[in-house]
């Protein structure tokens, strides 16, 4: 079965047909990285000291995201799946799965260390989902290597707050019945937590911004903008990077965040600031215009000029 599987990947890759997304994976894997789909070692494992390099680096984030990945292996771990996380480069930092599962998983090579990068693995969740950037299932035989198509995996990527892909996560079956309307359930729950995840380590990375989230729905995740002090975009989800043009992997240049999201043209910017301003030092005066007034270093009479000009109400306020 195995000659089988590795006889009909090279016969389509070499039939020349321009083929699906899942076939350009498998060309990538036969001629660009020189792959042999019947290749029998799994795959290589990096040391402990090597692991513990990859992992520091992303220190934080794995904190933030492991009681995701908690609430995913209790959804999924008793249907025979573990549930893993690697970095950019699709080496397994992070694994769980049941005791009665684990030597199937360490067997596959589906464990903390091992190298799952389409250049080492050919076609596969972890690897073709961090080359494509996008979230995908590969089931069974859709594997480049023969010795892979016992296995059914379902994965998202993770994004950070640069908008730069960061991590990949995964969920991969050892059971022989499982389907492919079952992976396709488990692939939606995949992507929503790698989504909640890429959400946390945003908020996490702008602990002093105003967090908006945008009307707009995007599938590749949500469109969040950090919002400083005076107004201005200092920081942008993958998604919002998208919607608006900001760009990726790069620092946004600060701009107004009215500018993006819409904004009244038929007052300027300043009398917008300053009619914010107002506001502001009103609510916290309770209403007082004499403390409001004297927190503004303005004199109250001032202050209602200011109002009247700007079309605030004086209701309430004594």
């Amino acid at each position: 079965m195995r000659t089988n599987h590795a006889e009909h990947i090279i016969s389509t890759v070499e039939s020349g047909s321009v083929g699906t997304r899942l076939t350009a994976s498998w060309r990538r894997s036969l001629q660009k990285h020189g792959l042999d789909p019947s290749r029998d070692p799994g795959p290589r494992r990096f040391s402990d000291a090597e692991i513990a390099e990859r992992r520091a680096r992303l220190e934080g984030f794995m904190g933030l995201a492991a009681p995701k990945l908690d609430q995913l292996f209790q959804m999924v771990g008793n249907t025979g799946c573990s549930v893993l996380m690697t970095d950019r480069d699709g080496v397994v930092l992070d694994q769980r799965s049941k005791d009665a599962d684990a030597d199937i998983f360490e067997a596959w090579g589906l464990w903390t260390g091992a190298d799952w990068s389409e250049e080492a693995e050919g076609t596969n969740g972890i690897g073709t989902c961090i080359t494509e950037a996008r979230a995908l299932t590969i089931h069974r035989d859709e594997h480049f290597m023969s010795r892979n198509t016992a296995m059914s995996c379902m994965d998202a990527p993770i994004f950070g707050p640069d908008g730069e892909l960061i991590a990949a996560l995964d969920v991969s079956s050892c059971r022989a019945d499982q389907t492919e309307a079952y992976a396709r359930l488990i692939a939606g729950v995949v992507a929503q937590t790698a989504k909640q995840i890429e959400t946390e380590a945003f908020r996490a990375a702008y602990p002093k911004a105003r967090i908006i989230a945008a009307p707009e729905e995007r599938p590749e995740g949500a469109v969040l903008l950090a919002v400083d002090q005076d107004d201005l975009i200092v920081g942008a989800t993958r998604a919002a990077r998208r919607a608006y043009g900001l760009g990726f992997g790069r620092q946004i240049a600060p701009r107004p965040a009215s500018d993006i999201l819409g904004r009244d043209d038929s007052t300027s910017a300043l009398e917008r600031a300053e009619r914010a301003a107002l506001k502001r030092a009103i609510a916290r005066a309770g209403g007082n215009l004499s403390a409001a007034a004297r927190e503004l270093g303005i004199g109250r009479a001032t202050l209602y000029r200011r109002m009247n000009r700007l079309g605030l109400s004086d209701s309430g306020a004594n």
